[in-house]
């Protein structure tokens, strides 16, 4: 038996650990949906930082050719001017003029120079005849990497803040020279890999790293953006925490769900199996009448059970967990006990009348179960055509078990019915095989009486078929007058069970009944 304590163990137990495997599955969910969504991010970050690139290029080409076609002396006031004009004008330069040999003559900014000048070399050189500059002495601005592009004998300076104001948090970005003999950095910051990923175009996942890179084939560069995982995952950091949380709680729930279906599970069948040993499930009887004399001949066992704490639990609740935990046999033998006991008079005094008993599909095939109930019957005096058994429809699936059961209980002088009849299995042939008494119809297709239902369309059909195998017709469910009239109708005699003719009640309940209902029907035979 569960103590409260053991409950409240298992209880708090379960609910842990899946709470904590909610929120580990929360944190894998969270990060790989944030991971997916910096990707994302990422990509659209490389294609800014290419647009940005591609138009300032496009722009410094522009100035370039504009700057050698010059119609000014070299390096005159009337160049610098000119020179000062289009730089001024530009968006993405901060200074441009000549240069010869590596050695600047004049710029916008500097104007015209005439001591003595620092000769350069270039960091990069393309086949076109560009040459690239990184941070050229007088154009230095500290902290930032200020590129100078050579075309003919003129150069312009990059305005080293043109891609700053595209950086986002966690994210960075790096520019590689891939046009000349030579290939390397070229401004942004340094990533943590030297991996081909930086000199062709495509997204990558290297280590902790998530790269994407867009190349300017035109200009010979190729732009890539990073972000670490984890810084990434750090910015994010509350959104990761929400998924961790969110699985937790969701884990948390189903866990204690799952713990209270296994506490009240298991608690069921161990209440059930000590309702069962002391004999506490009560047996009530639902009444079957004849429909045209409407004089009770029999009536159907069913168990019911209110269990330790006063809650009543449903029949196919715990017959169900009977079944599934092997010991439904012993509420068939509980069943019987009591139809003996409460009417073993009434059925050795009374031929006419019977009492049905369900059986379960492990019944069928229990070898023990028949000489059970011949013993139990020989015992109280009671003649095996005053119990009749009821088989539901389902539990002949196994055709053959359910055929030498059959076959077993009707030599032993029972009565076989097939319980819920039309719901499964139903046909000409698999009647025929198995040989039954009577058929229970369904209260789906009594319901279905007076609408337009399709069922309704198969009610006579299984009628047919019933009075063509001279099988005994119960119809189950029978509410209302409308209901009993379709069937009092029909020109074969119809057994009818349903609230119209009594509730299942307590033993001494139908005995009285029984004796009202008998004495009515002398009364009116004597008249």
């Amino acid at each position: 038996m569960h103590t409260f304590r053991q409950r409240f163990l298992v209880t708090q137990t379960v609910t842990l650990v899946v709470a904590m495997f909610g929120a580990l599955t929360g944190f894998l969910v969270g990060r790989n949906i944030l991971l997916k969504d910096a990707e994302a991010r990422l990509e659209q970050f490389a294609t800014r930082v290419l647009t940005e690139t591609e138009m300032s290029a496009t722009e410094s080409r522009a100035v370039l050719g504009r700057m050698n076609a010059s119609p000014y002396p070299s390096c005159s006031d009337a160049e610098v001017d000119y020179f000062r004009k289009l730089i001024f004008h530009s968006e993405y330069l901060k200074d441009g003029g000549r240069i010869r040999d590596g050695q600047i003559d004049c710029s916008a900014t500097l104007g015209r120079l005439d001591q003595p000048r620092a000769r350069y070399q270039p960091d990069f050189s393309r086949p076109d005849g560009t040459r690239i500059y990184r941070n050229l002495s007088p154009f230095q601005i500290a902290g930032q990497t200020v590129i100078s592009v050579q075309l003919g004998g003129s150069f312009v300076v990059y305005s080293p803040f043109t891609l700053r104001r595209l950086e986002s948090p966690s994210m960075h970005y790096t520019v590689t020279d891939v046009g000349g003999v030579q290939s390397g950095h070229l401004t942004g910051e340094l990533p943590p890999t030297g991996e081909s990923i930086l000199y062709r175009e495509g997204d990558a996942r290297l280590g902790d790293t998530l790269y994407a890179t867009r190349c300017a084939g035109r200009f010979f560069s190729c732009m890539t953006t990073y972000a670490s995982i984890p810084e990434t995952l750090r910015v994010r950091q509350r959104e990761l925490v929400a998924f961790i949380l969110i699985g937790g709680l969701c884990g948390a729930v189903v866990g204690l769900l799952i713990s209270v279906f296994y506490i009240r599970r298991e608690g069921i069948e161990q209440k059930l199996r000590r309702a069962i040993a002391k004999d506490a499930l009560r047996v009530v009887y639902q009444p079957i009448v004849d429909l045209s004399s409407r004089r009770i001949i029999g009536a159907e066992a069913l168990a019911r059970w209110t269990d330790e704490d006063e809650l009543v639990v449903d029949p196919d609740v715990f017959i169900k967990i009977a079944e599934q935990r092997g010991f439904v046999g012993a509420i068939t033998k509980l069943v019987v006990k009591h139809v003996l006991h409460d009417f073993a008079e009434t059925l050795r005094s009374s031929p006419d009348f019977h009492i049905s008993v369900n059986i379960a599909a492990a019944d069928l095939s229990d070898p023990t179960f028949v000489p059970m109930l011949e013993e139990s019957l020989a015992q109280a005096g009671v003649k095996p055509q005053g119990v009749a058994i009821e088989i539901t429809e389902s539990y002949t699936a196994r055709r053959q078990v359910a055929m030498d059961a059959i076959l077993r209980l009707r030599r032993s002088g029972h009565s076989v019915h097939i319980d819920d009849f039309g719901t499964g299995y139903s046909s000409l042939s698999y009647l025929q095989d198995l040989s039954v008494d009577a058929i229970k119809i369904d209260r789906s297709f009594t319901r279905a009486i007076g609408t337009e239902a399709v069922t309704v369309a198969i009610l006579p059909q299984i009628l047919a078929m019933a009075e063509a195998l001279k099988l005994q017709v119960i119809v189950e469910g029978i509410e209302t007058r409308e209901q009993a009239g379709y069937f009092s109708a029909l020109s074969q005699p119809i057994l009818a069970q349903g609230w119209l003719f009594g509730r299942a009640v307590a033993a001494e309940e139908l005995r009285r009944l029984l004796t009202e209902n008998w004495i009515l029907s002398a009364n009116t035979m004597q008249a």
